[in-house]
C-alpha cells in the first residue's frame, strides 16, 4: 500500500497534487522492465520450470522469442482513486489477501482422479460452469496461489513500513489534524451483554463439542415448546 502523500524532512505533510497521485505510464515501463529483468534471473538460475503447452518454454531460445514482444507491449497499471472511499478498498483487498484459491463451495466431486467445481464466466454470469482437471493439474493450478518462502503478501511503503510506521502515522494523524479512526467499523449501538454469573456452568457444546455452551436468554411460552437452552457456541 502507498500513502497519498509523505512528511518533508522539515516535518510538514506534503500531499499529492489534486486530481493526480502516480504517473501512470512512468510507473507501467518501469513495472514492465523489473518483472522481465526479474524473470529471466529466475529462468537463468533454473528457478521456472514448464509444463503442458508451455514445455516448449524451456530451450532458452523459444524464452527469449517468447519475452521479446513483452518489451514493446504496454503494460496496464491501474491507479486511480477509490470511488467508494479507502473502506472498500480495504474490502475489495481483504477478499484477495485473506482467503484460500477455491471455497469448499465449489468443489463438486473427485471421480476417477478428476477434480470438478464450478467457475464464472464473466461474459456469462449468470451461468455458473463446470471444469473438470486431473487431480495432479487441480493441485498444481492451486498451488500457484501460493506465495514461495520468503515472499510477503502484503508490502507497505513510505511512512507505512514497518520500521517506523508507528512514530509516522502518529506524526502524520497530527499534521492532518483528522479523525484516526475513518477506517475502523462503527462502534455497535447495541447494549453490552452482561457477564455470565459464576453460579451457572459452562459446558461444551452438545454438537461440535468445541464451543461453549451458554444460556443467555429464555423466551417466554408463545406458539410452541419452551427452548431449553440457546446454543451460542
Amino acid at each position: 500500500m502507498v500513502p497519498g502523500g509523505g512528511i518533508s524532512p522539515g516535518g510538514q505533510w506534503i500531499a499529492c497534487r489534486p486530481g493526480f497521485f502516480l504517473p501512470v505510464r512512468v510507473l507501467s515501463r518501469l513495472f514492465r522492465r523489473l518483472f522481465l529483468e526479474a524473470l529471466r534471473q529466475a529462468y537463468a538460475d533454473g528457478h521456472l520450470h514448464f509444463f503442458g503447452d508451455l514445455e516448449k518454454l524451456a530451450d532458452s531460445d523459444s524464452f527469449r522469442d517468447y519475452l521479446s514482444p513483452l518489451e514493446q507491449k504496454e503494460w496496464v497499471v491501474y491507479a486511480k482513486p477509490p470511488f467508494g472511499g479507502p473502506r472498500y478498498v480495504l474490502e475489495y483487498l481483504g477478499r484477495y489477501t485473506h482467503r484460500v484459491a477455491i471455497s469448499n463451495q465449489r468443489l463438486l466431486a473427485l471421480r476417477d482422479g478428476n477434480v470438478s467445481f464450478r467457475w464464472k464466466d464473466y461474459r456469462h454470469p449468470q451461468r455458473p460452469k463446470v471444469m473438470t482437471l486431473s487431480a495432479e493439474e487441480f493441485i498444481r493450478q492451486f498451488l500457484l496461489h501460493s506465495l514461495p518462502r520468503g515472499f510477503q503478501r502484503i508490502r507497505h511503503f513510505g511512512l507505512l513500513a514497518n520500521c517506523h510506521r508507528a512514530a509516522k502515522l502518529e506524526a502524520s494523524r497530527q499534521l492532518l489534524a483528522g479523525p484516526c479512526a475513518d477506517l475502523l467499523p462503527p462502534a455497535s449501538d447495541a447494549p453490552p451483554i452482561d457477564p455470565l454469573p459464576a453460579s451457572q456452568t459452562l459446558r461444551k457444546c452438545p454438537r461440535c463439542g468445541i464451543g461453549t455452551l451458554s444460556r443467555i436468554d429464555v423466551w417466554p411460552p408463545s406458539h410452541g415448546p419452551v427452548p431449553l437452552r440457546v446454543d451460542s457456541s
